[in-house]
């Protein structure tokens, strides 16, 4: 049957049809039954059918869970009057068509030997809920639909759009092919259209940023007004980076924070993280370093919870300005022929390269997806020649388990054995784990510890890690703050995640330490940039090295909302350039001197320098040398900037926004040739130009005649000083003289007196130097 046919045989009500229900029943063949209308088989239950019984079934559970969690005896009284209120005064549902339009449901009621505590699609094709008003519906025959027919159109439509957003995520999660997740992103359109939620939100999104359909802001802003209405976390928050990006709609800062604030009470760990960074900066709100706090904390530990032993992946932040001016180079990036050629390398034998690769393959990053396939056959041929490094890798891949490598910590604890053996502190960091958690081998702190403090004294960030936390915690140990404070801050040295966040806990409670709100906030910040999210780091520069711009700023913008101090400097950049057309002309800088400035507040010298360009040029704002001396100051003081130093030179050679002074102009050029080689040159031509305007401005200041008469040439050059100048006049016109005859006499004859013998010229090898 098809979907049409099967539309349109629950469209046909009970109330249509003109037999009555014994009429119907003798119609039937025996063995089938008519159950509230609609032919009932003995011998099964549809796939729908089952579907909500299994619902009904959880529903119960979830209810009688809840119940559990309030034990105290006062609550317990204060619930059971609520429910007895509730019963009273609930509306009682009235049966609607059927048997028995009008009257009350009775619950329970029996039905096939089963009692049932509300509505149920037992036994209807159609799946419309139903009840029974009488308590035995096998003797009384008494039913209605608990449902008008509108409302079961609905529910059947949202199962309907539920199945198609099943499908379409099954195809995106399934492939890594761009036509397959274009595909996909149609299935998802489809239920979207069904006004399906999660669809809506995935297909609201892929229209912001461009992903895999057509990039629409005004399409999406309608869509996330539609799951706003509806109570969506994620349709909230991003509807507040509308309003604070003027993305679609006029800025407005009043209404992005009410919208990331409703966003964060939902749930949305995003919308946490902006408030963060908000509360942190002080856009938008008052500055409040406990407010950052709380909402940083709270995304860190959900981020905290997801690293692995492995660590996670590696967020790449690429600089677009550093990209421009060395491409490859500032990126981190690796070409695709060195890949290549240490693919090539690992095939031969080569067992650090092998090593090398497998790690890359591991983690991700560099340009190198994550695989761990690949990771795993690496690590395989190097152990097998013996690596220790490879063995333990192997190792951690065992522990942790993946849909590769299936979870064995025997497997594991013989790699890691074989690795420690051999002095590797990777084996003798998972050794400790072993011991530490019982994996594979009884639990002993001694042997933990001792594992550990080799990996430590090797420098390995993970037995630094594990060593902090022992102390912390008193494992094996006594608890002591001080040492647990001293590994944690060498495992951070390393960039370990976890070590950031247990600083920032240590920081943030006062445990060790002195409490630091901004300490711990900056470290939580820290942790919770490295969250999954971070990975549109790489897809917003994947677009922006594709050509689309426009895709690109998207995704920076949100990034940069979220506080990533890299995608605030890429996203002005890009506007800088003029490179995004889905931004107006006009105001393209003041968005671009907007993100410079936040970019600038974390630290980025480049983004210090161009908040003094724009104000120095009047870029996005008036021109106002003053703030520029000011920023280029802070960049020369605070970061050691050769490009700020040179700057200030020139605004005090020329005097603009400071009063001029050449001597404090040379010394700023000679600051800016200190500090970078690459300034010498320019430092060079702009100190030749300076010694001559001092020549010009020196020669200004004095009069030529006054000079000229007070000099004494008696005492100057001696009283004979008018011989001594005649001397060498005659001695200068004497010298012409003869330079003059000897010209006259080299003069040749004329070409027609003798016939002119060719010159043989002489062979290469004698010929003069050129």
């Amino acid at each position: 049957m098809s979907l049409l046919d099967e539309e349109g045989n629950q469209d046909e009500s009970l109330e249509s049809k003109t037999l009555s229900a014994e009429d119907q029943v003798k119609d039937h063949s025996t063995g089938t039954r008519v159950v509230a209308g609609q032919i009932f088989l003995e011998s099964g239950k549809s796939d729908s059918q089952s579907e909500n019984e299994e619902n009904f079934h959880s529903q119960e559970e979830e209810k009688e869970n809840s119940l559990e969690e309030l034990n105290s005896l006062e609550m317990s009284n204060l619930l059971n009057k609520d429910l007895e209120e509730t019963e009273i005064q609930s509306p009682v549902l009235t049966a609607i068509g059927g048997t028995a339009d009008g009257e009350p449901c009775h619950f329970p009621f029996l039905f096939m030997e089963k009692e049932y505590a509300e509505c149920t699609a037992d036994g209807r094709e159609d799946g419309r809920l139903w009840c029974a008003t009488t308590y035995d519906y096998k003797k009384d025959q008494k039913w209605g639909f608990c449902e008008s027919e509108e409302q079961s159109n609905k529910r059947r439509q949202m199962q309907e759009a539920e199945d198609v957003y099943q499908i379409g995520m099954k195809i995106l999660n399934e492939s890594s092919k761009k036509a397959q997740k274009k595909v996909a992103y149609q299935y998802l359109l489809k239920a979207a259209d069904m006004n399906h939620t999660k669809a809506m939100e995935k297909v609201s999104y892929a229209l912001l940023f461009g992903d895999y359909l057509k990039q629409n802001i005004q399409s999406s802003k309608e869509l996330f007004e539609k799951l706003t209405e509806e109570g969506s976390p994620k349709g909230q928050m991003a509807l507040g980076f509308l309003y604070a990006s003027g993305l679609g709609v006029n800025s407005s800062q009043a209404k992005a924070l009410v919208y990331y604030t409703f966003g964060a009470l939902g749930g949305n760990l995003i919308a946490h993280m902006i408030l963060g960074y908000r509360y942190w900066a002080g856009i938008g709100v008052l500055q409040s370093c406990e407010s950052a706090l709380t909402h940083y904390r709270l995304v860190a530990n959900h981020v905290a919870s997801d690293i692995s032993l492995t660590g996670g992946t590696v967020v790449q932040r690429i600089r677009l300005a550093d990209e421009v001016e060395n491409p490859g180079m500032a990126s981190g990036m690796l070409e695709e022929d060195l890949i290549q050629y240490y693919q090539f390398l690992a095939e031969k034998g080569d067992v650090q390269a092998q090593v090398g690769l497998g790690q890359l393959h591991l983690h991700g990053g560099r340009g190198v997806e994550q695989n761990h396939q690949r990771a795993f056959e690496y690590f395989n041929q190097a152990a097998n020649a013996g690596n220790s490094h490879a063995m333990a890798f192997l190792g951690k891949m065992y522990s942790e388990g993946s849909d590769v490598v299936p979870q064995s910590n025997e497997t594991a604890l013989q790699y890691f054995k074989k690795a420690a053996d051999m002095g590797n502190p990777v084996g003798q960091s998972g050794l400790g784990m072993a011991y530490l958690y019982g994996r594979g081998v009884p639990v002993n702190y001694e042997l933990a510890l001792k594992y550990f403090q080799k990996a430590a004294e090797q420098g390995w960030v993970d037995g630094q890690l594990q060593l902090g936390s022992m102390y912390y915690n008193g494992i094996g140990v006594k608890k002591d703050y001080k040492q647990a404070l001293k590994y944690f801050n060498l495992a951070s040295q390393g960039g370990h995640i976890l070590a950031f966040y247990n600083l920032a806990q240590m920081h943030a409670t006062g445990t060790g330490v002195m409490r630091s709100c901004h300490t711990a906030v900056e470290l939580f910040k820290n942790v919770c940039e490295r969250g999954r999210w971070s990975e549109r780091l790489m897809t917003a520069y994947n677009s922006y090295k594709d050509g689309d711009s426009n895709s690109a700023v998207v995704q920076y913008l949100l990034l940069a909302e979220q506080g990533y101090e890299v995608a605030q400097s890429n996203a002005a950049f890009i506007l800088d350039q003029k490179e995004a057309s889905i931004v107006g002309e006009n105001e393209t800088y003041p968005r671009a001197l907007l993100h410079w400035n936040r970019a600038a507040s974390q630290g980025y010298t480049v983004a210090r320098i161009k908040l003094g360009d724009y104000h120095f040029y009047g870029f996005g704002t008036d021109v106002d040398y003053e703030t520029a001396f000011i920023h280029y100051r802070l960049a020369s003081e605070q970061q050691h900037s050769a490009q700020a130093m040179f700057n200030l030179g020139y605004m005090h050679e020329k005097g603009l926004g400071i009063k001029q002074d050449i001597h404090l102009a040379k010394r700023f050029y000679d600051m800016a040739a200190e500090a970078s080689p690459d300034a010498q040159v320019p430092v060079f031509l702009a100190l030749c130009k300076l010694g001559v305007i001092y020549s010009l401005q020196y020669i200004r200041e004095i009069n030529i005649r006054e000079v000229f008469s007070h000099i004494d040439m008696d005492q100057l050059l001696g009283p004979e000083w008018d011989l001594y100048l005649m001397t060498i006049i005659a001695l200068l016109l004497g010298t012409i003289i003869a330079y003059r005859q000897r010209q006259h006499q080299a003069i040749p004859r004329p070409a027609g007196l003798r016939p002119a013998v060719p010159q043989q010229e002489p062979p290469p090898e004698h010929q003069p130097p050129q």
